[in-house]
Order: structure tokens, then sequence, then C-alpha cells
């Protein structure tokens, strides 16, 4: 059996820098393709080949069946790997593949038809015996129509959706029109079909999924399960292996049932078959993901198996050398997404400008990125940065190391969700299991408090001495070099200093008293601290505070914003002496949350989707603007008091960035 020799990678970020490691560990070349925003990225810098697909547009780049087909043509790549997302169970692009003589690495039409579709997965499956949800199937008009059929609450899906997206609940019909809509625009913009179902939600359900590989000779085995419940707006954000959950009995019954559905279908490659399971274990087939999940790597922990390489296998041709009884899990292994988005703020995302990023390392510790420094993250994609694995013995002590991963997973100049993650791996429902799909939606307000919380026991003053003894010490010229300093400007130094800023928009002054031997003495309302710095060095700071040991890692944005993280929690900084540019950053920037002087402003760099005001029209606060797109997800601008639209400064399909007045309300 002969493997490939070169294979094109159809996707970005680190699902594509997962693949590419694959490929190229079997000695096969490995061919990127890319955005004008991704030109640069960890993905294209690692293959071996890589090919331009002009706009930043989905639909004219990681969309683009047709330009896609041609670069592999050109390239002459035997086959595609599609990772997840985008194309991976979209049956048009298999068919592209098959016309041009590329093997698609995922698993024949026939199958992805009818599981890639999760209303004709439904379909084929109603007759086997398999536990299914109630649902509506058909047009708008039928599903407005059927709703009240099944008992609230219900589900809305996008048939071709994944990964939590195109996903709606419905507690209440009055807007389920509305809900329809914004629900099939989701799917269609991310999975280029807007066709949507409507299930039966089952509450406070466990979601279980099951790890299957089949090959092209009928030989299909399960790779135990996944447990995903901890989610946020349907996204899974936590996974772990083994389910702490599902007794040794169940385990068996749902792995030998995904099995039965993978072989009723003729399913070939890898797979994930989902589950939802209530309160008394019993389980209902929720859809088959018809390609690799993005947590596989738990999988691949405890059992030991590269998913990704036994894809390769099996699309080349070769039959499956595993059997059923050789799989075992071993240990217990959590993975936790990270995404550039802010918990304190509903999520919003965070694309922008890193200042600092530093990785966690160490036994036991994975990571799966497509980024391997401080760089710019876009609005375009999804706000996914990358997966943190650890795997230990048992749960408790791999839970323990990845809270210890997460706080040295540094991060600076955008918001990011590790400090969530963090509280909610230490909140005692996680510790003893008592968790369901919807934890995060009840609990996220209390795990934001805890945060703020932790930060607060922290005095101000401590990450402000850090980044003022930081600068002294080890300034980095291309921010703020000599020229820029205040102290320098005005042409003169003192002995004793009087220096003033912020620490996370609280103002702070401290003198320096006297310097000797490198031992600072410093005056902080009226007590003296003495601080010694033992290491100081690009972005990190270790020094002695009033003979304690502490360590802070350190950044300072285009802006002049400082950023301090400092026990697993991040401060800003902003100095009231430092010059950018010719102008002294003074004061705090303005948080009234998008309205000032009438102005609405964007909250984050994105894509004008849709307007629901006209110009002079009276709107009531709460009343929704006009629509966002950022980072694949829809954003809605509301009007933060009663008034009237005055100007609309946008229209439909314009990119706008952080600081673009939108509407102009009187």
């Amino acid at each position: 059996m002969n493997l490939f020799s070169k294979i094109l990678v159809a996707n970005r970020g680190e699902i594509a820098v997962r693949v590419i490691r694959a490929v190229q560990d079997l000695d096969i070349r490995a061919v990127a393709i890319f955005s004008e925003a991704d030109a640069h990225a960890l993905h294209v810098l690692m293959a071996d080949e890589a090919y331009g697909l002009g706009s930043n547009d989905l639909a004219e780049s990681y969309l683009n069946i047709e330009k896609i087909i041609s670069i592999a043509k050109q390239c002459g790549a035997e086959a595609i790997h599609p990772g997840y997302g985008f194309l991976s169970e979209n049956a048009r692009f298999v068919q592209a593949c098959d016309d041009a003589g590329i093997v698609f690495i995922g698993p024949n039409s026939r199958a992805m038809k009818l599981m890639g579709n999760k209303i004709e997965s439904r379909e084929a499956l109603k007759d086997s015996g398999i536990p299914i949800t109630a649902g509506i199937t058909g047009d708008v008009a039928t599903l407005l129509k059927k709703a009240s059929e099944i008992p609230l609450p219900i589900m809305i899906k996008a048939a071709a959706g994944g990964g939590g997206k195109g996903m709606r609940i419905v507690h209440d019909t009055a807007n389920l029109a509305e809900l329809l809509e914004s629900t099939s625009r989701e799917a269609k913009s991310y999975f280029g079909d807007g066709t949507v179902f409507i299930e039966k939600y089952i509450e406070d359900p466990r979601h279980i999924e099951i790890q299957v590989l089949g090959d092209n000779y009928g030989n299909v085995i399960h790779l135990f399960e996944r447990e995903c419940s901890i989610q946020r707006r349907h996204q899974k954000i936590i996974e772990e292996s083994p389910s702490p959950t599902l007794t040794d009995e169940i385990r068996e019954k749902m792995g030998e049932t995904a099995v039965k559905i993978a072989k009723t279908i003729g399913y070939n490659n890898a797979g994930t078959v989902e589950f939802l399971v209530d309160q008394d274990l019993k389980f209902y087939f929720l859809e088959m993901n018809t390609r690799v999940q993005v947590e596989h790597p738990v999988t691949e922990m405890v059992t030991g198996i590269d998913i990704v390489k036994e894809q390769i296998y099996i699309a080349a041709g070769k039959e499956l050398d595993i059997e059923q009884w050789s799989v075992l899990q071993s240990g217990h292994a959590i993975e936790c997404r990270i995404y550039a988005e802010d918990p304190a703020n509903n999520f919003l995302p965070s694309p922008g400008e890193m200042s600092y990023y530093l990785e966690p390392e160490g036994d036991g510790i994975r990571l799966d990125t497509g980024i391997s420094q401080a760089t710019t993250i876009h609005s375009f994609y999804d706000p996914l940065l990358c997966k943190l694995i650890t795997w230990d013995f048992d749960r408790e002590s791999a839970r323990h190391k990845m809270i210890k991963a997460l706080d040295e997973f540094i991060i600076h100049g955008i918001r990011t969700n590790i400090g969530y993650l963090k509280h909610l791996l230490k909140h005692d429902a996680y510790i003893t299991n008592k968790i369901s799909t919807k934890y995060c939606d009840e609990h996220t307000a209390d795990l934001v408090a805890a945060m703020q919380a932790e930060k607060g026991t922290v005095p101000y003053y401590i990450p402000g001495l850090a980044y003022f003894l930081h600068d002294f010490n080890c300034k980095r010229e291309e921010v703020q070099g000599p020229e820029n300093n205040i102290w320098t400007y005005i042409s003169y130094w003192r002995d004793s200093m009087e220096l003033s800023g912020t620490v996370e928009d609280q103002a702070f002054k401290f003198e320096i008293v006297n310097i000797k031997n490198e031992i600072y003495t410093l005056s902080v309302e009226g007590e003296l601290h003495e601080a010694r710095i033992r290491i100081c060095s690009e972005g990190y700071l270790e020094m002695i505070l009033d003979g304690k040991q502490v360590e802070f890692y350190i950044s300072t944005d285009e802006q002049g914003t400082g950023y301090v993280s400092y026990k697993g929690s991040i401060y800003s900084i902003k100095r009231d002496d430092t010059l950018y540019g010719n102008q002294a950053i003074l004061g705090s920037m303005d948080h009234s949350g998008g309205k000032h002087d009438g102005k609405i402003i964007s909250p984050m760099p994105g894509k004008v989707i849709k307007i629901n005001v006209e110009k002079g029209e009276k709107v009531k606060r709460g009343q929704t603007l006009l629509i966002v797109e950022a980072m694949k997800m829809e954003n809605y601008i509301s009007a933060p008091a009663d008034g009237i639209v005055e100007e609309i400064n946008v229209k439909v399909g314009d990119m706008v960035n952080s600081n673009t007045s939108l509407v102009i309300m009187k």
C-alpha cells in the first residue's frame, strides 16, 4: 500500500497546523492555502508549498471549491484533507474532488450526504431502532406552522451545521420567525447552506460523543467516548475522556450503537457519533460529524492513536489494523478551547493585535495552535485560537495540571477566555461532575464575578510597580525609546520621583524615595515598600518585594496600554509620564459601552450584515439598530437609550473597525 506523495490541506489555523504535522510525519509533502489575512500564518510557514486564495471573504477563499481544486491540480496534490468546518462536510466538494481524480480524506459522498446533513441523518436512522429526539423538517412556512407539535423548549439547527454554529434554543415561539432567519443566515455564512430544521430540546442533558474509525472494507471500531457537556452558546469549550458520567455498561452500549450507525450507512474514515444523555443515562442520537473533531486530541491522549494519520491511511486504501479489543483508555485527558473573546462583556469577540504570547510547557501538556508568537487576530474567522490539552493518571490530576497550564498561558493585547476556563475548572460543580450543557449559561455571571474577585485580592500597586520598574530597567526601544521617556524629554532626573498612572482604570501614585545597590525604596500612600530586582528581561520581571519573591509578564501595545500578568490575572496599566508619538497618553479610555456624544460605535472590527432602522426613526432603549458579524458571530448593536436616528454612517457589507461610528442618535 503506497501513501500519497503530496496532500493539500484545505483549511487554516490550528487544525491546518495539526494536519500538516501529521502529513509531514508520514514523509508526505504538505500544501497550504491562505487568504490575504493568513499570508504569514503558521500553517503557511510550516507547509512545503503554499498558494494564495486572494480575498478574505470566505466565499472567495476557504469556501471556494473551484479555486481550491484548481490549486490542487496545479501543485499536483493527490489528496485533500479538509480539516473541520469550511468544506469538510460539503458533499459537492467531495464530488468535485472525485471528478478531478483527487482523493478526499474523509468519508464517501453517500455517507457524508446521509450524516453530514442532520435532516438526512435523522431520516436514514429513523427505522433502525436507535433512539432519536422528535423533529420537524421543511421550509420556513412548514416549520412555523408545525413548531407547536413539539413541546417547548425546541432547538433550531442548521442542517449542514456543526461546531456550535447555526443553533438557537426557543422557549417562546413569539420570535420564532426572527430566530429562524438569523439561524439560517449564520448557517449560510459558515457552511454555505442555510437550511434549518427543528427538534425537541432535551433539558439539562450530558453531551457524549463516540469517536469511530471505518475503513473501505467494512471494518469499523470505536475509540471510546468524550464528554463535551461544558458548552457556551452550544459551543463546546471543555472536553474530556473518559467521561466521568458513564458507567461501564452504558459506555459499552454507546460504543456498540455508534459502530452500528457507522456500519448502517457504510461509513469510512474518522467520524464522531454524538449523543445526548439524560439524567437517567438514557441516550439519544443527536448527529454524526463526518470529519475530524476539534476535540479529537483528548481521544488521542488516552488511546495513543493518531486519528489524523489513521484518516490518511484509510483514504490511501489501507485496511484498518486496529482491533476493538486492543483499544484501551489510559489515564485522563482534558481539553480547553482558547478563544479570542471577552467573558466580562458577554463574550464579545476580541480580534486585534497581540502584544505578548507565551505558551505553557511540560510533561502531559499538548497545545494545538495556529500561532507561535504575538500576532494579529483577524475578525474574518472563528475566534478559536488554539486548544490546550493536559493528560495525567486521573481526572483530578489532569484538572490541576490544566489549571497550572492556563495560569502559564500568557496572552496580552486581546481578551481571551483563559481566566474563565480556569475558574470553571475550579468550580465545585465541575470538580464533583454536577454539570450539564446548560451549566455555563446558568453560572457565567458567578464565574466572571469570581475572576474579578481574584484580581481584587491583589493590591493595585503591585502590578503598577512592576510595570514602572520593568520600564526603568528593560525599556523596549521599538515601543518606547529613550526620547519618549518624559524624564529624558524634560532634560533632568531626580533622585526622588513621584510617578502616577492607572491600574485597571484606578488611579495611583507612588514615589521612588531611594535607589541603592539595585534596591528601590518606594512610598505608596505613605507606606514604604522595598523592591530588589532579580531578573529583568524583555517581557519578564522577577523581584523580591517586601521580602517575597514575585514574577510578572509585561508588555505594551502600540497605543501605550501596558499589560501585567500576575498570579493568573492580567492588569491593564497606563503611565502618565510616557509619550507616544508627540503626545502624552493621559487619563483613561471611554468605557461607556459604545455611546459617546450620540455616536454608536462598533465594539469590534467586523462586517455590517443587517441594518434594522432608518434615518429619522424613533427607537427605544435596547432596540437592535444593526448587526455586525465578527469572528463568525452575529453581534447585535442596540440603542443605549430612547432617541431618534439622526444619521446612519454605514451600509450592509461595509467592513468596520472598533472605533467606527455606525449610527448617530439624538
